[in-house]
This record gives C-alpha cells, structure tokens and sequence, in this order.
C-alpha cells in the first residue's frame, strides 16, 4: 500500500475522531478547551431549559437526556480523558461490562437537589437581585432590552489560580496542604490544649504561590462589564423577575450565582399609568367641551388611536371606561379597561360680553350678581 494513501487514510481517521469527539461538546454548546466550571455552568442552564416538565416542546426530552449523557462523560475526568482521544467508540470499550449510563432525571435531582449523603457539596456564590425601570410601552407591547452589568470574572490567564503558571504553584510548607495547624497552648503547669487552626502561612488554601499572575495581580478574578438582553413579556406584572442563571460574581471558592432583573414601570408624571391590567390616562379639557360633549383621539401606547367622544355634561373627575384598551392580561390573550379620567380647565378670565352673556344664560337676564343680593 503506498506511504501517501496511508497518510490520506491516517487524516481520515484522526478528523473523524475529532468530530466524533466534539459531539458532546456540541451538546453542551462548548468547545473541547472548556474548563471544570464551564461545564457545569453549562448542564446547569441546558439541563433547566430542556427539563420535561418544563419544556414540552417536541424533542426536549430527548435533548434532555442528550445533555445528561454529555455532562456524565465530560464531567468525569477520566472519562473526558478517552472520550477527547479516542470518541465514543473508545469510551463504549472502556465502559463495556460496567455500569450502563446515570438515569438522567436522578443525576439532574443531585445536581440540584443537593446530590447524595457525604458528597461535598459545591458552594454557591451570592445572587444579585437588580430593579430596572422600562417604558410602559415596553411593558404593554413586550420589548427586548439590553442593559450593562458590572461583575467580577475568573482571571483568564490564570484561570483563577492567582499564579502566574502552574509551576508557581506549591504544597505549603506549614501545613502540608491540609490548610489548617495544630496550636498547643499551657493551661497550666503540665496541662496543655490544642486547638486547630487556619494556616497562618497560606490562609487555610494548602498551597503557596512563589509568582503573581501578571493579569490580574493574585486577586484571580478581574472587573468585567458585559451586556445581557432583558426579554420583557407582554403584560408583564409589576416585580415581574427574570434569572440569568449562573451569571453573578465568578470566584475560585463557589459556583457562580445568579443575576435577578426586577421589571418595574416607569413613573412618568402626566402619563399613563397602569394598576395591574388596568390602564389610566388624564384628559384635559375645556369649560366648552365640558358642556356641550366633544370627538378627540387618543393615541395609545402602541400608537393606535383610541376616541374619545361625550355628549353633554362631563363633570370634572368625570371617569369614563373603556372597555378591552387596557393593558395585555399577561400569560393570557385578553386585555384590561382603560380608565380615563377628565380634568376641566376654566379660562383665567372672560370678557365682558361672554360675561353678559353667561349671565343671560344661568339666570335669565342681564343684571349683575350684586343686583340679585
């Protein structure tokens, strides 16, 4: 066979490997360079979002199952370890007569129901709950925003080591990597206690670091501002919150938390305003259209135009109801009542003549209010 067809053949082989090998990954949507934590910050969010009971799309279940599957192997290291070089077929030999394959909807339950009796628990970094105020057009129509957070990210040149490589890295000499001493202390003559201690020397990690990572200065995580998009749903309650799971402050120490984005309306003094799926506008009109009844349109939040007609009197304070203009009754295909309220504005002087006028009209003649006293 000759050498040059054994080399195609090689190539072929080793791209198939390659591709086979990045399936898994694909199923978690990461690439192979991926790390510990995002892996698990990737079964986290897809596990949720495919979840049966929460998803019922078609082929949600079995993209579930997909996810489980793709997060048991690259989450063992040695499993991740074959997978990378030899694909699925080398992984299917290794296991072959083992164990078959995690239930997935027990692995997604001690994922995050708190896994089994004396596994080590990961720690969970704090959640950031934030109030942002949107357009209640935003609100009405439903919106899209996108907004700025500031928060701190694992060093990616030391990935959160603080070292400058890993060969600056050391065993503590004080405490032999436990992180803890033992102190003795004389109560008295010939009676001695101990108590354990936090390592002085390496403030409890069990390693020294010899050099600094030269990005981040040993502090191992860096500020960083990122921009996420804010999906406002039509109708959304007042307090209406959406998680970005996974997304608060990263840390060596604890598994990122979660950023809480509180929807509240914004309070613009003279302009709408909502009570639930119920709307309110003030109208201003004149001491005219009080008496004898008006046509006016009102555009509303969407820009589709609204009439207002009364004939005869309106009071001032008057409250006129209109039925389905109000705000979208959120997670249903309805709508609430507009509720408009009329505000009569008297002119700040009148002329003579209307006044004679005005007088013939309420009273019947011509003669000054003092002439009736």
């Amino acid at each position: 066979m000759a050498p040059s067809f054994l080399f195609m053949l090689f190539c072929l082989l080793f791209l198939a490997v390659i591709v086979n090998a990045a399936d898994l990954y694909k199923a978690l949507e990461l690439s192979k360079s991926a790390s510990e934590q995002d892996i698990r910050k990737a079964y986290k969010r897809l596990s949720r979002k495919y979840h049966p009971d929460k998803n019922k799309d078609a082929g949600a279940e079995e993209k579930f199952v997909e996810i489980a599957h793709a997060y048991e192997v690259l989450s063992d290291p040695q499993k991740k370890q074959i997978y990378d070089r030899h694909g699925e077929e080398g992984l299917k030999a290794h296991e072959s007569g083992q164990q078959p394959h995690a239930n997935p909807f027990d692995m997604f339950s001690s994922f995050f129901g708190g896994g089994h009796p004396g596994q080590q628990q990961v720690r969970r970094g704090p959640t950031s709950i934030t109030e942002m105020e949107v357009n209640l057009s935003d609100i009405y129509m439903g919106a899209s925003i996108d907004f700025l957070i500031k928060k701190r990210i694992l060093c990616d040149h030391c990935r959160g080591t603080g070292a400058a490589s890993s060969s600056d890295i050391h065993t503590c000499p004080v405490c032999g990597g436990s992180g803890v001493q033992i102190v003795r202390q004389q109560i008295m003559p010939g009676m001695f206690s101990q108590a354990q201690v936090t390592c002085g020397q390496c403030g409890g990690r069990g390693s020294t670091i010899t050099r600094a990572c030269p990005h981040c200065g040993g502090a191992k995580v860096l500020e960083h501002t990122q921009t996420y998009t804010l999906d406002v749903p039509r109708g959304a309650p007042e307090g209406h919150e959406v998680m970005f799971e996974g997304e608060g402050d990263e840390s060596p120490d604890w598994e990122a938390g979660d950023i809480v984005m509180r929807v509240r309306s914004k309070k613009d003094k003279g302009g709408w305003r909502r009570k639930e799926s119920g709307l309110y506008w003030k109208e201003t009109i004149g001491i005219e259209e009080a008496l004898l009844g008006f046509e006016r349109n009102l555009t509303h939040l969407d820009g589709h135009v609204v009439p207002l007609k009364r004939h005869g009197v309106t009071q001032p304070g008057y409250v006129q109801t209109i039925k389905g203009e109000g705000m979208p009754v959120y997670g249903q295909n309805s709508f609430g009542d507009l509720y408009v309220e009329y505000t009569v504005v008297l002119p700040k002087e009148i002329s003579p003549d209307m006044q004679r006028r005005l007088r013939a009209v309420l009273h019947g003649h011509e003669g000054s209010f003092k002439d009736e006293l």
